[in-house]
């Protein structure tokens, strides 16, 4: 690798490479664009410091994300905040070419709830559902990037999921809706 070696343009090559996948990373960490962009800045500074310590049996984009994931983190411990914006999707997955307006309205409503109840995880079960679903990284390679053994992401994603669908369920039917419904009905 070049850039190890001092090459600051191939560094730059590297930054143009990986910019999206970490700002995308940071942003979903962060919720906060001007944040993400701090923050995805901050890794690669980071990166370039630490090249010298770079092990090359390992994957360089995993090896850059786990950078921005500690900054993340470590910037969610210290705002000390229990709510943070997520995007929902990834910037890579294309919407349907032409969905109804009902369609357009259910898939914003089930992806603002998903923002929000995401934003109730812990920052390290976080940042391990967006490595393995957004980023589709391994287990191996989530434990890797947050420093936690298999064993300890596999917990995590398990914990978090179950959390997950147990907030999603209790978000899809409110209580005392079905009295609602019912009473909107019957005014009728």
């Amino acid at each position: 690798m070049q850039a190890r070696k001092g090459n600051d343009d191939a560094f730059a090559e590297l930054v143009e490479r990986y910019q999206r996948p970490v700002f995308n990373l940071c942003y979903r960490m962060l919720g906060n664009e001007a944040e993400a962009e701090d923050a995805a800045q901050e890794t690669f500074w980071r990166a370039y410091q630490s090249l010298h310590r770079y092990d090359d049996t390992r994957s360089f984009i995993t090896w850059l994300l786990s950078i921005a994931a500690h900054y993340c983190i470590d910037q969610i411990r210290k705002r000390r905040m229990p709510q943070l914006s997520i995007s929902l999707l990834p910037d890579e997955a294309a919407p349907d070419p032409l969905p109804g307006p009902e369609m357009s309205a259910t898939r914003r409503e089930e992806e603002t709830l998903l923002h929000a109840l995401l934003e109730k995880l812990a920052p390290q079960d976080r940042a391990a559902i967006i490595l393995r679903y957004w980023h589709e990284m391994s287990e191996d390679e989530i434990a890797a990037s947050l420093g936690l053994t298999v064993s300890a992401v596999k917990s995590r994603l398990h914990r978090a999921r179950r959390v997950l669908a147990e907030m999603w369920q209790k978000q899809q039917q409110p209580a005392g809706s079905f009295e609602r419904r019912t009473h909107e009905i019957s005014a009728v």
